[in-house]
């Protein structure tokens, strides 16, 4: 009880950290169409703005597996607080004295990106460092709030425009940036342990050479692409393959999406250890395969915005349960091994998307198309689950 209540500021941050996350990572999606109509993207372009994001990521994800140990958490967590907001205040500002309003917004994709991806990369390690019981349901828990964030950040971006119309998208972004503002508060001030000592965690030569690591690379790697493929693309392929309304297209893609992921997760936060994790997994990834055929096989509006949601409930402990399986099989990894699996998953989230908006706009802009492309990334993970189960002996 003393240790929840001693880190009991460190779980906020950390809990506030992953709602930055969401909001840095689903907010500007919601705009995709409305960029199409007045800016006239095309979805081609459009699918880069996520692929821009998670690539930065990517990169920023390399970095802190050399860096973070060096440098140290606290400032390393502060600055990516710092960079998020920075990032969203200047969506309000920078596409206007750009030449190029599109090139403005993916400057400030990726400043907001880099701090995205070093929060994606310490929060769990912060948390998994903390002297709590139960780390796997602990770890689900704290992915959930990625999820309810991002339900937030649905659910207020829709009234905000029903109020004030999408017209009014940087003054919403404002009122976001306030999130990680704020939140440089909490990690400057809450209790922060590393995970394992630098001279004591593996290096990412001696990860690379482990065989096992491989298996969980190519698991994340699945799970983003599982996972963002559709979370990304839920809000237009709502609205223009199912042709629903914007409202009911928000509401039901990306906000159901994310509902149902958050469920999954804070269900196996609270009921994690009666379930054997790898079961969990299976089953999620069959049922994610299903959704995917569902919504890129249906012509009913219903079916469609039921398989995105339940997409949501499919992926949702794919991301947090492929770090607990690692963390389990290799408790050396230390901080290399928790940016090396974010970096694998943000490539998943960077190739997912960007395959749905390519193959969409490759079958004349039809994003049921693009949707149906991503059922390869579930059967490859489905795969990778049974090979860990079977041969890692990992529950």
């Amino acid at each position: 009880m003393n240790h929840h209540i001693k880190y009991k500021k460190t779980k906020r941050a950390c809990y506030l950290g992953f709602v930055t996350q969401a909001i840095c990572a689903n907010f500007l999606p919601l705009l995709f169409l409305t960029f199409y109509r007045t800016y006239g993207i095309s979805f081609g372009k459009l699918a880069l703005i996520s692929t821009c994001f998670f690539l930065t990521q990517l990169i920023v994800d390399f970095i802190c597996a050399k860096a973070a140990d060096k440098i140290g958490y606290r400032p390393c967590i502060i600055a990516a607080e710092i960079a998020s907001g920075c990032g969203l205040l200047g969506l309000t500002i920078i596409p206007d004295l750009m030449p190029s309003p599109y090139a403005g917004i993916l400057l400030c994709v990726i400043v907001y990106a880099i701090g995205s991806g070093i929060t994606e990369v310490l929060v769990s390690p912060i948390i998994e460092a903390c002297p709590f019981d139960n780390k796997d349901a602990m770890m689900s828990l704290l992915h959930s709030f990625y999820c309810w964030g991002s339900v937030g950040v649905v659910l207020g971006s829709t009234v905000f425009f029903a109020i004030f119309g999408v017209a009014n998208w940087k003054i919403l972004v404002l009122i976001w940036s306030l999130v990680p503002l704020y939140n440089i508060y909490n990690f400057a001030t809450c209790p922060i342990q590393n995970i394992v000592e630098e001279e004591e965690s593996m290096t990412i030569s001696q990860l690379a050479g482990n065989r096992k690591f491989w298996v969980f690379i190519v698991l994340m790697i699945c799970a983003g692409a599982s996972e963002l493929a559709m979370a990304q693309w839920a809000s237009a392929f709502a609205e223009s393959a199912l042709h629903v309304s914007k409202a009911v297209g928000d509401l039901a893609g990306p906000c159901g999406f994310a509902v149902c992921m958050g469920i999954s997760r804070t269900l196996y936060g609270k009921f994690g250890e009666k379930v054997d994790l790898t079961v969990f997994m299976l089953a999620s990834g069959i049922l994610c395969l299903v959704c995917y055929l569902l919504a890129g096989l249906t012509s009913v509006p219903i079916l469609g915005l039921a398989g995105c949601a339940m997409c949501g409930f499919s992926v949702g402990i794919m991301w947090p349960g492929s770090i607990s399986i690692s963390s389990e099989a290799l408790p050396k990894g230390g901080t290399a091994m928790f940016a090396m699996l974010a970096l694998a998953g943000d490539l998943g989230g960077a190739i997912g998307p960007y395959i749905v908006g390519n193959v969409s706009q490759c079958a004349g802009e039809n994003l049921q198309m693009g949707v149906l492309s991503g059922i390869g990334f579930p059967i490859i993970l489905v795969i990778c689950v049974i090979v860990v189960r079977k041969k890692y002996k990992v529950r």
